[in-house]
């Protein structure tokens, strides 16, 4: 019988990667969705056929339990959350429901229905923020710079918590930045391809955005999900930093974007340190070491950061292209 698996926010970027990643492996995929008025479907619309939609939500106890019992899960991948950090800045308390305090619904649920059940954590480097020391690795304290990071830090203790108090297999994996055509359009990367994109078609003439100089370790998503599942599959559950071990500045990825696109005079397009951009708190510089995933779970990251930026850049070119033709 194929193994079963139950994704929270399977519409996402990770959600999507993860859910291909896992029909590869001749699993049997659900995906625990919101029932919206206009499905969000866009990132599985390709895959749809070969995965299983149960209806739910995360501020909802009862859903989740019965997604557990309908799925039959043997391991469960919570990436459902809101997860725009500038969102959580004006939306605060719903981001502490969503990304804090619905890790413990699911928790919570597991343990009432079937405690052998795998659950992975998705944790985030924001939550070190203001860093106390560099690179960041498994170790390291937590100081979140927003209601985002702080939420995080909930869900990151809370999976602990049960590990150790129910001897649940409940693991955390603190993920850095990873981006990929499938990011959405208000994170910085996507905002970055997507008008240069627009830019090189004569759709856009100028991209607004804030502090360049703001450096963040740059992965790619699709990489990233094997290390998801790599965590489930090992003998003991631990938490694991996933990082590229590399830094770039929003500037890097500027020029290599523009790069992609044929263009070279970048700075006559780019309006930086526009003021509505700023946040009440920053995070400036993150960098993770993965050495610890590198050997207990034999993973590293394929895709070079270069790589990366062209990737995204040539899929939004794509995009705009098909959007021209129509």
């Amino acid at each position: 019988m194929a193994k079963r698996a139950l994704i929270t926010g399977i519409t996402g970027q990770d959600g999507s990667y993860l859910a291909e990643f896992l029909l590869d492996k001749g699993y049997e995929v659900y995906g625990f969705v919101r029932r919206l008025s206009t499905p969000n479907i866009g990132n599985i619309q390709h895959i749809q056929d070969r995965i299983h939609l149960v209806s739910g939500d995360l501020l909802d106890q009862g859903s989740i339990i019965d997604a557990l019992k309908e799925s039959q899960a043997s391991e469960v991948y919570n990436l459902g959350a809101q997860s725009f950090v500038k969102a959580s800045w004006e939306q605060p308390v719903l981001t502490g429901e969503f990304t804090g305090i619905a890790v413990t619904r699911v928790l919570e649920a597991i343990r009432q229905v079937d405690k052998n059940i795998k659950f992975y954590q998705a944790s985030s480097s924001e939550m070190f923020g203001k860093v106390t020391e560099t690179p960041q690795k498994e170790t390291t304290r937590f100081y979140p710079r927003s209601p985002y990071g702080v939420a995080k830090v909930y869900g990151h203790y809370i999976t602990v918590n049960y590990r150790e108090s129910y001897g649940m297999f409940a693991v955390s994996g603190i993920l850095f930045n990873h981006e990929s055509p499938r990011r959405g359009i208000e994170f910085v990367t996507r905002k970055i391809t997507n008008a240069v994109a627009r830019i090189s078609v004569g759709k856009q003439d100028v991209l607004e955005l804030g502090n360049l100089d703001a450096k963040r370790d740059w992965g790619f998503s699709g990489d990233y999900v094997e290390a998801m599942w790599l965590m489930l599959q090992q003998e003991k559950p631990e938490d694991f930093v996933i990082a590229t071990g590399e830094t770039h500045s929003v500037r890097e990825f500027l020029e290599l974007a523009f790069k992609a696109a044929g263009i070279d005079d970048w700075e006559k397009y780019v309006k930086a340190d526009s003021p509505k951009f700023n946040r009440p708190a920053e995070v400036d510089y993150l960098i993770g070491d993965y050495s610890k995933a590198k050997e207990i779970l034999g993973w590293t990251p394929k895709t070079s950061f270069p790589d990366l930026v062209t990737m995204m850049v040539k899929a939004d070119i794509e995009l705009e292209k098909k959007t021209l033709a129509s």
